[in-house]
């Protein structure tokens, strides 16, 4: 069986060819799930010269990407427990990573090129199993190419698992695992042309799901005791859900239900079917989830209820209804759900997507790369200053779609060194000051990255003005601005419980203005670009624009009273700020 690479396929593999030849940095491409990565997997080993080795997490993906190997006629070894075969005699082997990890003294061959799929797995950290793999190879061959390939390359907790993009921008930190993404997809790229099943996603008039009362932590997860609470005061709404995924699955072919929870899981069970439903959880013995997957790869099942188990290495084109039933603060988790009802099949015109928890995504949102702090936050465009890239950041838009707010900390723009080595561009959109050089570093930074200077944390700073007698702390809720003399502006700083100073600047001369456009220029709402104000007038016409403080610090004066100290902006610790909940 011969197989023919569709235009983006190839691109792919001519890219990776091209970046390896001139470097040895740890390469990653984005492709949309159903794309074919396989494919691009088979391409890439087809040509290599030397041996190559395709590591997955799970055993079916393992055995997808080596069936689609073989079935072109070429040889390829499995290293994988769970597909009962250990070899690595031939030129290409398809293994699976906690299987090579625990037999790392048999990769005693030189390996020219790993590939990992679904790479966003990959953590950087040496004693990882990823870890275990990769250092083992490198002893035999220090040159050893690396390449990742997946749809979503971001992990909540971690951020985006490459440093650079080669459209020109930054995403995730220099020690990211893979050092820059060398090629990507759009999923509407895929949809457009036919390469995918369009998604239909209907809202469902009836009651959602209310998770966004429930704590998440960083990598955007719920706990199974805080949604098994909320869920067991809405059994009623399960049962009306379910009614209606029945209804809606009267003339679909294969229907996933994405759980919140294994309890859960199992109340959902409980109204569908009998004889045509199935659950997979973290606990399904391996048998039982092939006969199960098999049997609804076969149709002959049409209801699969999974918790947290099939958003990846899942593959049954024939699926043509997705239903959400669970939280996730992840828009690449939310595509990677979606995404296994968007393969094409015969006869499959599109797949209906019902979002039943309210995560509120579009299928089409970019990923901004940091947790989404508020509810009502979306992704936002904002142009940097200094070089014009486009960033996309959380923020939050007026009715007519105007940036309000954005929080955005560093321009993510590449440009090009004196030497043609390509830095980030250095425009800061909030930052933390250096006391000794007024250096601008970011946010959570300790230590000055112009002059070296230990940094005080903002919490110290506040810890010990709390414990001063003569100090006013105030959680800055919000500011006014007043004209009180020719040239001289008044600003007075509220919190939440009404209490209030004031700070005075004289805009009428150059220092008065250079320290005012310093702290607040940069920081005015809506804005990118910063503002410059030469008159306190203009500042009282633009007063809905200033941003306040976190906190402010004020100190008695005997003379005039509370005089501010000190004001935080951009805060980031422990201290609860103004109008968050105690």
């Amino acid at each position: 069986m011969k197989y023919v690479l569709r235009p983006y396929q190839q691109e792919a593999v001519q890219r990776t060819v091209s970046h390896f030849k001139q470097s040895d940095e740890a390469a990653l491409i984005v492709l949309p799930t159903g794309a074919g990565k396989s494919l691009v997997i088979a391409e890439l080993a087809r040509i290599a010269k030397q041996k190559i080795l395709v590591l997955a997490h799970v055993k079916e993906l393992v055995e997808q990407n080596a069936q689609k190997y073989i079935s072109f006629g070429f040889e390829a070894s499995i290293f994988s427990a769970g597909l009962k075969q250990k070899s690595l005699k031939e030129q290409v082997t398809f293994a699976s990573v906690q299987s090579l990890a625990r037999n790392t003294a048999q990769l005693s061959d030189t390996y020219s090129l790993l590939i990992i799929d679904e790479c966003h797995r990959v953590s950087g950290d040496d004693q990882s199993q990823y870890g275990q793999v990769i250092s083992s190879l490198k002893k035999q061959n220090p040159r050893l190419k690396v390449l990742g390939l997946t749809a979503t390359p971001f992990r909540m907790g971690m951020g985006w698992v490459y440093h650079h993009h080669y459209h020109g921008f930054v995403r995730g930190d220099k020690d990211a695992p893979f050092k820059k993404c060398i090629f990507e997809l759009p999923l509407r790229y895929m949809i457009k042309h036919g390469y995918l099943t369009p998604p239909h996603e209907v809202d469902a008039a009836i009651s959602h799901y209310d998770f966004s009362s429930l704590p998440s932590d960083s990598f955007g997860r719920y706990s199974a005791e805080n949604m098994n609470a909320l869920l067991k005061d809405n059994t009623r709404a399960t049962k009306a859900i379910i009614e209606q995924v029945i209804d809606y699955s009267e003339h679909r072919h294969g229907v996933m239900i994405f759980a919140a929870t294994v309890m859960h899981a199992k109340e959902i069970v409980g109204y569908l079917p009998t004889d045509n439903t199935a659950l997979i959880t973290g606990d399904t013995d391996n048998n039982e989830r092939d006969t199960i997957i098999n049997q609804f790869k076969a149709k002959k099942l049409k209801f699969l209820v999974n918790v947290s188990v099939l958003t990846t290495g899942f593959d049954a084109p024939h699926v043509d209804f997705i239903a959400i039933l669970r939280p996730t603060e992840s828009v690449s988790l939310y595509q990677q759900i979606v995404g296994r009802g968007l393969r094409l099949s015969e006869g499959k015109k599109e797949c209906l997507v019902i979002d039943y928890a309210g995560n509120g995504f579009d299928l089409f949102y970019p990923e901004v790369g940091s947790k989404k702090a508020q509810s009502d936050n979306e992704p936002v465009q904002v142009l940097c200053p200094g070089c014009g890239f486009a960033n996309i950041f959380w923020g939050k838009t007026d009715a007519a779609g105007n940036v309000i707010e954005h929080f955005g900390r560093r321009c993510q723009g590449l440009l090009d060194d004196d030497d043609g080595t390509q830095i980030q561009c250095d425009y800061r959109f909030r930052f933390k000051e250096c006391e000794q050089c007024g250096e601008q570093n970011d946010i959570a930074a300790r230590q000055c990255q112009a002059c070296s200077a230990m940094m005080t944390d903002p919490d110290d700073k506040l810890r010990e003005a709390l414990n001063l007698k003569d100090a006013l702390v105030l959680r800055c809720s919000g500011l006014s601005a007043q004209l009180i003399a020719n040239g001289l502006l008044k600003i007075s700083y509220f919190d939440e419980d009404g209490a209030s100073c004031d700070e005075v600047f004289n805009l009428s001369n150059d220092t008065g203005r250079f320290i005012f456009n310093k702290q607040f220029g940069r920081r005015a709402q809506g804005n990118s670009a910063p503002i410059t104000w030469k008159t306190a007038e203009q500042v009282i016409e633009q007063q809905h624009v200033l941003v306040a403080p976190d906190f402010v610090i004020a100190r008695k004066n005997k003379k005039y009273g509370w005089k501010v100290a000190q004001k935080l902006f951009d805060y980031q610790g422990n201290y609860r700020k103004a109008n968050q909940l105690k």
